[in-house]
């Protein structure tokens, strides 16, 4: 076997047990789940805004950033439920470049996956004990989310992943909503049979573990747009396409549709300025199509302290080291322009 086995990395039980949450937190997790519940399953009509950096590449940073969300969250909150992106593992397409803070906390010097493990572990603490969100976070390693399942509000299944069974099946044991984006390739039926095998009940081997999950039905879309066969990226965010996804959940027999439409990606064309445009473009569909609007849950925005991307090693506070970002003033303004057309 060509690999090095370097350590044994200690189970998530033993990771909790030395980074507790504390009984105030949990009740804000729960309370945050239940109202998030709520707008998946239609009884709350609030829009969900899963917002944040690319990747969570420096605690104090996506803290500040956090912070400067909460200060927003109170303004809007009568129309907007936000969750902050802390995605602290990213996939890579061709398996080079950073691949988040769990395997190297400090970007700059190399991977050390324990030390990974605590730093994720006490970002998503420190958030909420700071700011009171509890935050979103994409599953990367299915067998590694339970190092944070007393933590998140939201897991995002990314584009690569959505086709995996281990995704799938894990997704169907979570009781906190999944969002599983449509593949690379634009074929929505794969993102509609990850969703449908993950809202059944399954029977698999997790962590070692015979189990049985109850299916997850919270689990719902996202588009983030596709690749074409000559690399060019492709929208799905628009009204025809919801419209698309509309009558496709209608004849699945799905529980809870629902979509987010993320505004970066292959729908901006990672082209970050055009997320305001995009946003505002649904709301307009929402508002011509009773249908649509109700099957529109929310959007997910890459959003960070300063506008754009740097190199690993530039060093510039607030600034994205992975896929461009919209800057905070923009961001700002994007939320309540967002809730002025609501």
């Amino acid at each position: 076997m060509n690999m090095i086995f370097e350590r044994k990395l200690p189970i998530p039980k033993e990771v909790k047990e030395i980074y507790p949450l504390s009984p105030d937190l949990e009740k804000v997790v729960s309370e945050r789940a239940k109202e998030l519940r709520d707008i998946f399953t239609g009884k709350s009509d609030k829009l969900v805004l899963v917002i944040g950096p690319c990747s969570a590449d420096n605690e104090d940073s996506v803290i500040d950033y956090i912070s400067r969300l909460r200060e927003v969250q109170e303004k809007v909150k009568d129309k907007i439920f936000i969750v902050p992106r802390i995605y602290t593992n990213k996939p890579r397409t061709t398996g080079d470049g950073y691949k988040g803070m769990l395997h190297q906390p400090d970007p700059n010097e190399k991977p050390d996956m324990y030390k990974g493990i605590v730093a994720i572990r006490e970002l998503h603490i420190r958030a909420l004990r700071e700011t009171g969100f509890s935050c979103a976070d994409e599953m990367l390693y299915p067998e590694n989310y339970r190092y944070l399942n007393d933590i998140l509000a939201y897991v995002a299944i990314g584009a690569r992943s959505v086709e995996n069974q281990q995704h799938r099946l894990t997704s169907s044991g979570l009781d906190i909503p999944v969002g599983m984006k449509n593949p690379t390739s634009g074929d929505i039926s794969v993102m509609m049979n990850s969703i449908t095998a993950a809202q059944h009940k399954h029977t698999f081997i997790y962590r070692g573990w015979e189990v049985h999950s109850k299916g997850n039905d919270l689990t719902h879309a996202i588009l983030r747009g596709y690749v074409n066969k000559h690399g060019q990226s492709m929208p799905n965010y628009h009204y025809e396409d919801l419209v698309h996804l509309c009558e496709t959940y209608e004849k699945s027999g799905l529980l809870n549709p629902g979509v987010i439409v993320d505004t970066n990606h292959a729908n901006s064309g990672k082209k970050y300025l055009e997320q305001i445009r995009i946003a505002k473009e649904v709301l307009h569909s929402c508002r011509h199509d009773a249908d649509v609007k109700k099957l529109v849950k929310g959007f997910m925005i890459e959003s960070y302290i300063e506008d754009g991307a740097q190199k690993i090693g530039e060093c510039i506070y607030g600034k994205s080291i992975t896929d461009p970002c919209l800057g905070w003033e923009k961001s700002e303004r994007l939320i309540f322009d967002i809730a002025d057309l609501l």
